[in-house]
This record gives C-alpha cells, sequence and structure tokens, in this order.
C-alpha cells in the first residue's frame, strides 16, 4: 500500500514560491507596510473644462514616459530602471518601483483627443485633456 504525503518536504518553501507567483502574476509585493505597488500613484480629477491626471513617478526620465489616448482612454506607460547598489550591499528596504509600467484611465466623451497636454515636473506627470467647447457650460441670458 502506498502513502501519498500531503505536505512537501519543505512547507515553507512551497509556501514561499506560490508567494513569489502570486507576486509575479499581480504586480504586487507585500511588505511591512503593506501592499507595495509597482506603478506611479495617480490623481484623477475633473473641471467643466478639462480632465486633469497626475502621475506620481519621481525620478524617472521623462523621455521613457509614454502617453497616448486610443477610443476615450487615457494609457501611460513607462519603464523605470532598477537603482543600482554594490554587489557587496544588503538591501533593507526597497521601496521605490522599477520595472515596466501602464496605467489605464477610462475618460468621458466629451474630450478634445486633439488638444491634449502632458507635462512632467518636479517627479509628476500632468496630463490635461480639454473637454470639447461645446459640451462646457455655457450661462444663457434671459431677454
Amino acid at each position: 500500500m502506498s502513502y501519498r504525503n500531503f505536505f512537501p518536504r519543505d512547507f515553507f518553501a512551497e509556501f514561499e514560491r506560490l508567494q513569489n507567483e502570486l507576486t509575479r502574476a499581480t504586480g504586487l509585493s507585500p511588505t511591512i507596510r503593506g501592499v507595495e505597488r509597482r506603478y506611479p500613484a495617480m490623481n484623477v480629477g475633473s473641471t467643466p473644462a478639462a480632465v486633469e491626471v497626475y502621475a506620481f513617478a519621481p525620478g524617472m526620465n521623462p523621455a521613457s514616459l509614454d502617453v497616448q489616448i486610443e477610443k476615450s482612454v487615457l494609457i501611460i506607460s513607462g519603464e523605470r530602471l532598477a537603482d543600482s547598489l554594490p554587489d557587496q550591499a544588503m538591501v533593507h528596504i526597497d521601496e521605490r518601483f522599477s520595472g515596466r509600467f501602464r496605467r489605464v484611465v477610462s475618460l468621458p466623451d466629451d474630450i478634445d483627443a486633439t488638444a491634449v497636454e502632458a507635462r512632467y515636473r518636479d517627479g509628476v506627470l500632468h496630463v490635461r485633456i480639454p473637454r470639447r467647447e461645446i459640451a462646457q457650460p455655457r450661462r444663457i441670458t434671459v431677454q
């Protein structure tokens, strides 16, 4: 009679392997401070005149950022190179994301995709997408 072992020989090594697979699949990495992001944080807001998007990506080269609008969808993508440390250095804390990223934001139908402005300053990418003039509110005088 053959008995099947339900637990791997090294239970903790198997658990670590599963955790690493989950990290690679989701792009999230658990740390002592919670779940670490592998992409820039964003703020998205709108005014009657425009949609304003802020992506917080300090230390990035603006040439490595790609901003596109396709069918009322804003796509911000890029790549941050990993910080290089000496070979003998032991890393204690590594909270800066590195690698490729892609953020997607759905936009309203009344935007003017031909007049988009994107600026990178002090580590913040600001994308301003104006609304079409016809869609902006206007005051009608009563006679």
